[in-house]
């Protein structure tokens, strides 16, 4: 009988160390969602992919156009951390410009796109 007493007390408190680490879990790291994910995901599902460098600030203002959705976006980062220089893969594709924009087709546009530019490239309906 206390065997039993002592084990539901240790599980008991089991439960609640569990339950407050994920109360904090999820308070520090909620999952909302964008406005504009169904337009990433569908550029995503079409081969796009933008390629950029952190200190750029067409990159970033390109990102931010598309708030918290631009952590689903198809994004490559070109420079290394000392601003010095690219990734190789970035090299490898000759990025040139920052934002550069790959598209399944083989084509490129370079610099900050509309929404309309890139729903125009994709066939994505634009976001409401």
């Amino acid at each position: 009988m206390k065997k039993r007493i002592i084990f539901l007390i240790i599980f008991l408190i089991f439960l609640i160390i569990l339950s407050i680490f994920l109360y904090f879990y999820f308070q520090k790291n909620p999952r909302t969602y964008g406005e504009y994910d169904s337009f990433v995901l569908c550029l995503k599902e079409k081969g796009v992919v933008l390629y950029g460098a952190f200190w750029s600030k067409y990159t970033n203002e390109q990102k931010e156009m598309f708030k918290k959705s631009a952590k689903l976006l198809p994004y490559v980062e070109c420079s290394t951390r000392d601003k010095k220089g690219q990734k190789q893969i970035c090299i490898e594709k000759e990025i040139d410009a920052y934002p550069y924009w790959v598209f399944q087709d083989g084509s490129v546009l370079r610099g900050k796109l509309s929404f309309s530019q890139l729903s125009e490239k994709t066939g994505c309906p634009l976001p409401e």
